[in-house]
Parts: C-alpha cells; structure tokens; sequence
C-alpha cells in the first residue's frame, strides 16, 4: 500500500479483530470487550476492511488477527497496519499446529501469537501481556492426528540461516548428498559438511530425518539464480 501518515490515536482504547470466520471473529470480539484494559471492539472479515477501520477510527490499542485468511497469510497486513498505526499492538492467532507459525509471525512484526486452543484466561493472559507492551509467542503445540498441514512459505532468514545455508537446506531437502550439493553449488564437500552441521544447529536438528520432520509443510523460499541443476 501506499506510504500513509500515521494515524491519531483514538478515544476509547479498541480492539479490532480480523478472522474470516465472522461467528469466530464476533466471539473474540465480544471476549476481548471484556478486558478491563479495553473500552470496545471491533470485528472485520476482511485485510480491506481492517485498512478502512483504522484510517476511519484511529490507532485500535491491539489488533488479534488470524494468521491464516482464505487468501493464504496475513503477514504482509501485519506490516501494512503497523504503518498506518504504529502504535497499535499485534496479536496474530491461529488454529494450525504448524511449527513454523510463530517464528513466522514474529519476524513479520507481531508482538505475539497464540493458539485459537487455548484455554479463555490463557487468551486473556496473552491479550493483555501484549496491550501493556510484551510479548506473548505460544510454544509448539502437538498437531491434531489426520490434521493435514498448510504450505507455509518461509526464508532462509526466517529460519535463522545465511542465503547460502538456505541454498544448501533447498538441496538437502530435495534428498541430494553432500557430494552432489558440493558439485550443485561449485563448493568443496567439507565446505558444505560445516554448512550441514551449522544448519541442522539452527534447526534444532539433530540429522538430516530430523530436519525433514520439522520442516514438514514449509515451501522454502530460496534464491538459487547462478546454481547449476542438479546431476541425476
């Protein structure tokens, strides 16, 4: 969006929800009314909608989105509300498992996330350790079994790795050996051995089988301009 000066901030202190669910976004609102930090809330189902609400009413005091909206994540709003209303607190929340949701959400510019599983006074704990300026990051939650995971996009920055590391783990995840990542990206096979072995740190990894099953579900997004396909 277009670079927009920042808005006042309102009378009341508001929250504005955004979930395309409108009984689930009506739900969180009229709980978030409740807080005594809190004067009113609003709920929208749309990124469009939100927009409209904040240059129409002002800064809310904290924004609870939905990481997921029928259109994929809800990322890229979190930076355009912040710079409309870079005052207001960012609460994203979700109802998949995915590992990578909060790491996700933080590095896009939230101030927390939590699990749409949560107990209401763990919601609420959340809410209002975030309005008085903390953070709030769930912890990785067990999936649901038979719960099919969404594509979640990340960048080898996200995950706390170099742009030549990323390259590497697109190769690794793609099952090539050592050897034929060397050749891949015209390194020597200790080079990328120490690359491997730093990775896999980062991770939380242990080997490769490991690394695999954390990242299930992730679409690494990699730069690989310049590298030479892999040999069958």
């Amino acid at each position: 969006m277009n670079s927009t000066a920042p808005c006042p901030l309102p009378g009341p202190r508001y929250a504005l929800v955004l979930d395309d669910h409108p009984l689930v976004a009506r739900g969180m609102s009229e709980f978030l009314r409740q807080l005594p930090c809190l004067e009113d809330s609003v709920f929208v189902n749309t990124i469009e909608e939100a927009l409209r609400i904040v240059a129409s009413r002002g800064q809310p005091a904290l924004t609870l989105m939905d990481f997921w909206l029928a259109e994929g994540p809800t990322t890229h709003c979190v930076r355009d509300l912040l710079a409309l209303a870079p005052q207001t607190r960012v609460l994203m929340v979700s109802g998949d498992n995915h590992p990578g949701i909060a790491l996700k959400a933080r590095s896009c510019g939230a101030h927390g996330f939590i699990h749409k599983q949560r107990c209401p006074e763990v919601f609420a704990q959340a809410a209002t350790a975030v309005l008085q300026g903390g953070t709030w990051f769930d912890e990785e939650m067990a999936a649901t079994p038979g719960a099919q995971l969404r594509e979640l996009p990340m960048s080898p920055a996200e995950l706390g790795l170099t742009p030549r590391q990323g390259q590497i783990l697109a190769l690794l995840l793609e099952g090539l050996p050592n050897k034929h990542i060397a050749a891949t990206l015209n390194l020597s096979e200790h080079t990328v051995k120490e690359h491997v072995t730093a990775l896999l740190g980062k991770l939380g990894a242990r080997n490769r089988v490991e690394a695999l099953s954390r990242l299930r579900g992730v679409r690494l997004e990699v730069q690989m301009q310049g590298v030479a396909p892999a040999a069958s």
